[in-house]
């Protein structure tokens, strides 16, 4: 899968638009304000292309894919609660690489103990549920059978 590539000419283009935060070979990133005002153009009736003119950006260099995907993504950012903000420094969701003291590396286990035995718990009496409705299941059974065998 190929991707269009911003030439060395074309970032320098684009990292001179105050509206554009980051521009690497393969990405680009938006400014909060970028992506508000396009929204509100958008939603205007105004098409993709002209609003990318107006704010100084030449839509043939994005091509059609990113346009349509800034497009979406101004969409969704819409939707969201935090809206167009950019979360991704602050919650990456990997684990973290600092050195605990030993007290914290203690706290941490137990937590990672308790957790674990509400776990076991869980599953035991998940597993009790299902052998006692199995049982059920095979009483019903046996009193079918019982009752066909005695109106012979």
């Amino acid at each position: 899968m190929g991707k269009n590539k911003f030439s060395e000419e074309q970032q320098k283009q684009l990292r001179s638009n105050p509206f554009i935060e980051k521009v690497s070979e393969t990405n680009i990133s938006y400014t909060k304000e970028f992506k508000e005002h396009f929204y509100q153009e958008y939603q205007s009736g105004k098409g993709p292309s002209a609003i990318l003119r107006d704010m100084g950006i030449d839509p043939t260099l994005l091509g059609k894919r990113r346009k349509d995907s800034l497009v979406q993504r101004v969409k969704d950012y819409a939707e969201r609660i935090d809206g167009c903000l950019d979360l991704r420094g602050k919650n990456s969701g990997r684990p973290s690489t600092k050195e605990l003291s030993e007290a914290d590396r203690i706290k941490q286990l137990e937590h990672q103990i308790r957790y674990l035995k509400q776990e076991n718990e869980f599953l035991k009496k998940t597993e009790f549920l299902d052998r006692q409705a199995e049982w059920k299941e095979n009483q019903k059974h046996r009193q079918k059978k019982n009752s066909d065998t005695s109106k012979k």
